[in-house]
């Protein structure tokens, strides 16, 4: 509804007094983040914690070169991908992106596919693991081992079932996160909202590091690829939803909540989804496997020939007219 201000420009124009203004439209205030107290702490909170994050990372890649020389275990390129990947997670929730986010359902999926297919895979490919572990307390370290070692760990950190996990919780927070119940909670309330960027990087982080994580930590690439393409079915499934859904899902206070066509707005918001998720897992995928391939090829032997070895030929005799054995 219109508010109605008592001593705005057109009522002042028409001679009206103040107490009859005329209805003028007032943009709705936005609602994922809250008030401007809870933003300003919400954006404190997201600053110091990557903050704490890169001095984490930036001791324990300065602890291994400072052991076994500079660029070793940690290469350089991984530590510059983890610098983008937390440049990434700033441009995604504050700047243009964010108020574009604040505007429109497609600018805040916009902002959710920047944290699943750009920030999330360029922290996997910086291989924080043991960086993180070796900046960690004594004491915290002591209980991860511990609970590595434990049952659960143990049977979590076979290659199959992590990547299971890693699918089912990219998947789950996806799809969550995107149905209208909980995009509607995450709008409302501001640490709902905190909960969704993180558990958006946080599946990433865990799926993208099993693809081009740390060596000891990738799956094999005919697995690595499969993983992907589940992936991108349940993002694209997703997508396709959101695109060619014939009337809105979403309530009408979140599509276009600065006018225009809401079916419009879900639309572009199913194909930010669904294009950009799918062009990054398949260029993925198909490097993956072309490096699988490769490397199959340089494990075989010098000179090995994939046609099978010509059959020699057989040699028979038989009686010649003159009675003597001539070869046929």
């Amino acid at each position: 509804m219109p508010a109605v201000i008592g001593a705005s420009p057109a009522a002042v124009a028409l001679g009206l007094p103040p107490g009859l203004g005329l209805p003028v439209a007032v943009p709705p205030a936005p609602l994922a983040h809250g008030p401007t107290g809870a933003r300003a702490w919400s954006d404190l909170a997201l600053v110091v914690s990557l903050a704490l994050l890169c001095a984490g990372y930036a001791r324990g890649v300065h602890e291994l070169w400072h052991r076994r020389g500079l660029g070793a275990v940690v290469p350089r390129w991984r530590a510059v991908a983890f610098g983008l990947g937390v440049a990434a997670i700033l441009a995604a929730l504050t700047g243009p992106v964010h108020e574009r986010a604040e505007r429109s359902f497609a600018g805040h999926m916009a902002q959710h596919m920047i944290l699943l297919v750009v920030a999330g895979p360029l922290l996997a490919a910086g291989a924080a693991g043991l960086p993180l572990a070796l900046a960690a307390p004594r004491r915290l370290r002591r209980r991860w081992a511990r609970w590595r070692g434990a049952r659960v760990g143990t049977w979590l950190r076979r290659p199959g079932r992590l990547a299971v996990t890693a699918a089912l919780a990219h998947a789950g927070a996806l799809w969550a996160w995107h149905l209208p119940a909980g995009y509607r909670l995450a709008e409302r309330d501001e640490l709902a909202h905190a909960v969704e960027h993180a558990s958006f990087v946080g599946t990433a982080l865990l799926l993208w590091s099993l693809v081009w994580g740390a060596r000891r930590q990738r799956l094999p690439g005919p697995v690595a690829v499969l993983l992907l393409f589940a992936t991108m079915l349940a993002a694209s499934a997703l997508g396709a939803a959101l695109t060619l859904a014939s009337a809105p899902i979403y309530p009408g206070d979140v599509l276009a909540r600065y006018g225009g066509d809401p079916l419009a707005d879900q639309q572009r918001a199913g194909l930010v989804m669904w294009i950009p998720m799918d062009v990054v897992v398949l260029a993925a995928a198909v490097a993956l496997f072309l490096r699988w391939l490769s490397r199959l090829d340089r494990a075989a032997p010098a000179g090995r020939d994939l046609l099978p070895p010509a059959a020699p030929p057989v040699r028979s005799t038989a009686r010649s007219s003159a009675g003597r054995e001539t070869p046929r």
